[in-house]
This record gives structure tokens, C-alpha cells and sequence, in this order.
């Protein structure tokens, strides 16, 4: 959520009543929030309330699996499932001005074109055999990383497209939660290397907070990603919301306005 800071509790220093705070934690659907000072972040000027709402989450996950779990590398070459929902959207060009590869996994012709349009080299349809696509785009040799926020219907297809020593960053679980899978299948795979993130472990503390939040607001600054609010919903309305996003035909980003 984003607002601005009403008041403050005895003891803070940090923040007083006007400024401007993006904030993380329980709570966020409401019009007023009593949040704990660690868990706000101060919002540039040329930063919107609804932008900080509509990017941050979004930019601090394509943040965290891009610099934090497993910094790809100029020539190497990633898969990216939904490469044009909210995390997609950043995570896309984000990797491509970092000189790598994306190959994108979605699920029709105008998704398609968007991606392309985002940065990706490359588009797998999802219904296809995605692992023989990739395999056949890559030389036989897969991946370096797969960013699967897909979660249950993409396991395979991310396990299979993988090279030797790959990662699988399975950050979402769009499709439901993951079948759980035996440590030898890794092994059998090229001994590769699985992890379930939550961005929450990786902002802490207030520093950490501030390190990805800087980042992000850089890469905005810079143009190297954007965010394009499509949908708004009043925030009586928040069961729409969630039935708008649950159809899967969303693009781009969708706000509560209290």
C-alpha cells in the first residue's frame, strides 16, 4: 500500500505526519493502517501513490530473484513464465538490459507480442512442450534459470528445461503449490539447484527495505522498467479484484482505491 503518514506513535524519528511511504505487512486493504515504522519505505516525488502500490511488491520480487538468489549473467539465457503479469512485466526487460537471453512461457498470440515488445528473445507457448522448445532454442543445452511464478502446472516443464547446474526459482504459485519433489530428481536432472523464496525473508530489516527499494526506484528513473496500471477497483470491490486476477486475463497491474 501507499499513503501518507497521519501521525506517529511516542518514540518515532524517522517519520513525521506528511510524508510520503510505500508499506508492506498485514493490513494493506484498508482506507488507514496503524504500521509498525520498519515497515515503510519514503517515496521519491516523482514516485505516485498508485505507482508505489501498483510496482513495489512487483519490482522488489524481480529484484530479489535477479540480484539476490542468482544474478544471471551477460550471455546467459533465462525462462520466464508470465512474462507479462505484474512480476513479468519488470522481470523481463530488467534481465534483458542485464545482456540475458529471456525466453518467455505464455499463453497467447497477443501475450506474445507484448513480451517480445518487453525484451524476450524468445516466446514458448504454454500449451506446447515447453521443455523440447527450450531445449530446441538453446542447442540441446536448456537454461541457466528458470523464473517460474506459475508454481504446480509449470514444475515439470521448469525441472526439464534446465542445464547442468541450472537454478529453479519457483517464486509463485499461480497455478496452485508445487508437488513436492525428491532431492535425487535434482541429482538426476544435473544436479540442480531448487528454492522456494518469499520476498519477506529477503526485506527483513529496514536495510534491506531500503537496498531494494533504491534499486527499483532506479530502475524506474532509468526507463529500464516501467508499470502500467490497466485495471482499477474501488476498494469495496476487492472480491472483483481477486476474480479479475484469478481469471488469468489481466495484464499489467491492478490497484484498490480506498
Amino acid at each position: 500500500a501507499a499513503g501518507e503518514v497521519e501521525s506517529v506513535g511516542e518514540g518515532v524519528t524517522d517519520w513525521v505526519p506528511g510524508d510520503r511511504v510505500w508499506y508492506t505487512g498485514p493490513g494493506s486493504y484498508a482506507s488507514h493502517v496503524n504500521a509498525p515504522e520498519r515497515k515503510l519505505v519514503a517515496l521519491p516525488d516523482d514516485v505516485s501513490f498508485e505507482m508505489a502500490a501498483a510496482c513495489m511488491v512487483k519490482g522488489l520480487t524481480a529484484w530479489m530473484v535477479l540480484f539476490e538468489i542468482y544474478r544471471a549473467s551477460p550471455g546467459d539465457t533465462a525462462l520466464v513464465w508470465a512474462p507479462v503479469g505484474g512480476v513479468g512485466s519488470m522481470l523481463v526487460p530488467w534481465a534483458a538490459s542485464m545482456g540475458v537471453r529471456v525466453i518467455a512461457v505464455t499463453s497467447n498470440a497477443e501475450k506474445a507480442e507484448l513480451a517480445r515488445s518487453l525484451g524476450a528473445s524468445d516466446v514458448v507457448m504454454r500449451g506446447d512442450d515447453v521443455a523440447s522448445e527450450v531445449r530446441a532454442l538453446t542447442g540441446g543445452e536448456g537454461v541457466d534459470v528458470s523464473y517460474d511464478s506459475v508454481g504446480k502446472m509449470s514444475a515439470e516443464a521448469s525441472l526439464a528445461s534446465l542445464k547442468r547446474r541450472g537454478w529453479w526459482i519457483s517464486f509463485g504459485n499461480a497455478s496452485g503449490a508445487v508437488e513436492p519433489i525428491a532431492p535425487g530428481r535434482l541429482a538426476q536432472h544435473g544436479s540442480l539447484i531448487l528454492t522456494r523464496p518469499s520476498l519477506m525473508d529477503y526485506m527483513s530489516n529496514p536495510a534491506d527495505m531500503k537496498r531494494g527499494a533504491a534499486a527499483v526506484f532506479g530502475a524506474l528513473r532509468a526507463g529500464t522498467i516501467s508499470i502500467e496500471v490497466k485495471r482499477k477497483f474501488p476498494l469495496a470491490e476487492a472480491a472483483e479484484a481477486h476474480r479479475a486476477l484469478e481469471s488469468g486475463t489481466t495484464i499489467g497491474a491492478t490497484v484498490l482505491i480506498p
